[in-house]
């Protein structure tokens, strides 16, 4: 029985390397995502502050207009299905199919945020608990030196944990305030757009 306790601490140990790889790329990933999402979010504003009024305001006669007011550039997701649907002038079929497909897009831009807010407690957790065992024993032992030591690394990794999860909740969070957004105002342009060809 005592083999099998160790084997299980033997292994459980050797899952520390690892784990604070993990946590530490992720943390490094959680950080290019801030940076993208703050470009994204200074992007989405300038869009919106240009299109949001215009879109409240169109009718099926007007909708056309919209493209004019487009940014040169497709630089965001948005902005590109927008600009597919003005310029096809699309059918309803068409117009859900282009929807559905913003909408996998939108969800798949999300995925990042979901993985980093769901993966970022998981390995802290489990970096906290396998050096907690080492800093118990040194506790037991009389080895403060290697207590203090290996409790700098539960903390870490507690905290890495959380700062990683933290960020991909926040960007989770407005992306998906924004994408929700985004489609109804997709949705409200291919219905001018299919009202106005009917």
């Amino acid at each position: 029985m005592e083999l099998i306790f160790k084997a299980l601490f033997w292994v459980a140990n050797s899952l520390l390397i690892p784990d604070v790889i993990i946590l530490l790329c992720l943390f490094f990933r959680s950080l290019i995502l801030l940076g993208s999402f703050y470009n994204q979010f200074m992007t989405k504003r300038k869009n919106d502050k240009i299109l949001n009024n215009k879109i409240k305001e169109s009718t099926a006669t007007s909708v056309s207009e919209l493209n004019q007011l487009l940014p040169e550039k497709d630089n965001s997701l948005y902005i590109k299905y927008l600009r597919e649907l003005l310029n096809t002038k699309p059918s309803e079929a068409y117009a859900d199919f282009l929807i559905s497909n913003f909408e996998n897009e939108a969800d798949k831009d999300l995925s990042l945020s979901k993985i980093l807010a769901k993966m970022g407690p998981v390995l802290g957790l489990i970096g906290t608990l396998i050096a907690m065992s080492p800093a118990l024993v040194g506790l037991s032992t009389g080895d403060i030196a290697g207590m203090a030591h290996n409790m700098q690394v539960v903390f870490a990794a507690t905290v890495i944990g959380l700062v990683v999860s933290a960020v991909g909740l926040l960007t989770q969070q407005f992306k998906q305030r924004w994408y929700a957004r985004d489609v109804n105002n997709l949705d409200f342009v291919a219905n001018l757009l299919t009202e106005k060809q009917n």
